[in-house]
C-alpha cells in the first residue's frame, strides 16, 4: 500500500490516542477513570480487569504506528485503527442507549472514536476499491 503523507498522519493521530489512553489505563486507573467520574473498589481483581484493556491499546497502538513507518504494513494498520475505534465509540452508542448518556468526556470520547475509526475506513475503502485486480484469462 503506497502511503501518503496524510495517510501517514492519520495512522500516527491513531496510535498516538491509542497509546495516551492505553498508558493512561494502565499506569493509573482509578485516576484516569476518576476524570469522569467513575469511581471503583481498587482491590487486585478489580485493578487487574480494568488495566488489561490499557495494555491491549498499547499493543494496538504499536500496530497502527507500524504502518507509519513500513508501508507493507499500512493497510493492516489501518484495519486495525478502524476496528479498535469503531468498535468502542459502537459499544458507547449501545451503552447510550441502554444505560443512559454518561459524563461529558465519555461522549466526546465516543465522538472522537467514531471520526476515527470512521476515517480509517474511508481510508481502507478507498484502498481496496482503487486496488486493480486482474482479468480472468480466457480458457
Amino acid at each position: 500500500m503506497n502511503t501518503t503523507l496524510k495517510h501517514r498522519a492519520l495512522l500516527a493521530t491513531c496510535a498516538a490516542v491509542a497509546a495516551t489512553v492505553g498508558i493512561a489505563i494502565l499506569v493509573a486507573p482509578a485516576a484516569f477513570h476518576a476524570t469522569n467520574g467513575i469511581e471503583f473498589a481498587a482491590t487486585p481483581s478489580t485493578l487487574s480487569e480494568v488495566r488489561a484493556p490499557g495494555g491491549a491499546l498499547v499493543a494496538l497502538a504499536g500496530l497502527m504506528l507500524a504502518g507509519v513507518f513500513r508501508p507493507m504494513f499500512a493497510a493492516t494498520s489501518t484495519a486495525v485503527a478502524a476496528a479498535v475505534f469503531l468498535s468502542y465509540g459502537v459499544a458507547r452508542l449501545f451503552a447510550m442507549a441502554v444505560d443512559g448518556i454518561p459524563a461529558d468526556g465519555l461522549v466526546a470520547a465516543t465522538l472522537i472514536e467514531l471520526v476515527l475509526g470512521g476515517v480509517c475506513a474511508v481510508a481502507l475503502l478507498r484502498r481496496s476499491s482503487s486496488v486493480v485486480t486482474p482479468a480472468p484469462e480466457a480458457a
